[in-house]
C-alpha cells in the first residue's frame, strides 16, 4: 500500500467515525439505557442524552481509522494473489478483512466504550470522574472489561455488514455501468447495517450488561452465554432484543453516514 493510500484510508475512516458517533450519540445513549440491568428510567431515561460524549469524541477518530486501515490493507494483501484473488472469493476476503479490522479497532474502542456507557447509565457523573473511578477500582483491566464480548459482537456484525455492503455496491455499479456515487454507497451501507444490527442485537445486550456490571459480580466475568441465559430467564425474548429499535435505527442511519462519508473523503483524497 502506498503512503498516499494509507493516509487517505486513515483520514477517511477517522472523519467517518467522528461524523457518525457525534451525530447519533443521543440514540446510542437511549439504547444503552434500555439494555441496562437497572432499567431505562433508573439509568437516566431521556435525561442527559449527551452524557459520555467526550469519551466518544476522543475514541471515534483513531478507532475508525484503525479499522479502515486494517480492512483495506488486509483486502489488498488477500486479493494480491492465490485463491482469494478470484472474484467468487470476494465475500471471504471481505469477511476476513473486516474481522481483523474489528480485532484491531476494539483495542481502542473498548476503553472509550466502557467509560462512555458507564457515564450514559449514570448521567450524574462526568466522563472524567467515571474514568478515574474505573481506574481506581479496577485498574487498566477495568477499561478492557467486555473486550471479548465486544469483539464477539463486532466480528459477526462485520461478517454480515461488509460483505453485504460490498456485494450491494458491486451489484448496483454493474447495473448502472459505472462506479457508485458516495450517496449510493451510503444507501448500501444503511441497508447492510440494518440487517447486521438486527442479527447481532442479543450479543450487544450481553456486551452492555457485562460492561455495566459491578466489579466482582457474576456478569462482570464476561461469560456471554451465561449473561444471555440470565436475560432470557428474567426478561424473555424481548430482553434479548432490548434496545433493538434504537440500535437498528442508529446503525442504519450510522451506516449511511459512516460508509457514505468514508467513500466521499477517500475518493476526494485519492
Amino acid at each position: 500500500m502506498e503512503r498516499r493510500e494509507f493516509v487517505a484510508y486513515m483520514m477517511a475512516g477517522g472523519c467517518a467515525g467522528m461524523c457518525v458517533d457525534l451525530t447519533l450519540f443521543p440514540l446510542d445513549t437511549i439504547k444503552t439505557r434500555l439494555q441496562s440491568q437497572q432499567g431505562f428510567s433508573k439509568a437516566g431515561g431521556f435525561r442527559g442524552v449527551y452524557a459520555g460524549v467526550p469519551s466518544a469524541a476522543v475514541g471515534s477518530f483513531p478507532n475508525a481509522a484503525a479499522f479502515f486501515v486494517t480492512y483495506e490493507c488486509t483486502k489488498s494483501l488477500l486479493g494480491a494473489g492465490g485463491g482469494l484473488a478470484a472474484p467468487q472469493a470476494a465475500p471471504v476476503t471481505h469477511m476476513m478483512a473486516a474481522s481483523l479490522g474489528e480485532v484491531v479497532a476494539c483495542l481502542i474502542r473498548v476503553p472509550t466504550e466502557v467509560v462512555k456507557q458507564r457515564t450514559q447509565a449514570s448521567p450524574s457523573s462526568s466522563t472524567y470522574n467515571m474514568l478515574l473511578a474505573t481506574l481506581r477500582e479496577e485498574g487498566v483491566r477495568g477499561l478492557y472489561r467486555g473486550y471479548s464480548s465486544t469483539v464477539l459482537r463486532e466480528i459477526p456484525f462485520s461478517l454480515v455488514q461488509f460483505p453485504l455492503w460490498e456485494y450491494l455496491k458491486t451489484l448496483w455499479s454493474r447495473r448502472q455501468g459505472h462506479t457508485l456515487y458516495s450517496w449510493q454507497s451510503a444507501v448500501c451501507g444503511a441497508f447492510a447495517g440494518a440487517v447486521a444490527a438486527f442479527v447481532t442485537t442479543p450479543l450487544d445486550v450481553a456486551k452492555t450488561r457485562i460492561m455495566l456490571a459491578k466489579a466482582g459480580s457474576t456478569a462482570a466475568g464476561g461469560n456471554i452465554p451465561m449473561v444471555l441465559c440470565d436475560v432470557w430467564r428474567t426478561r424473555g425474548l424481548p430482553g434479548l432484543f432490548a434496545g433493538g429499535i434504537p440500535r437498528i435505527t442508529f446503525i442504519s442511519v450510522g451506516g449511511f453516514i459512516f460508509l457514505g462519508a468514508y467513500e466521499k473523503v477517500r475518493s476526494t483524497l485519492l
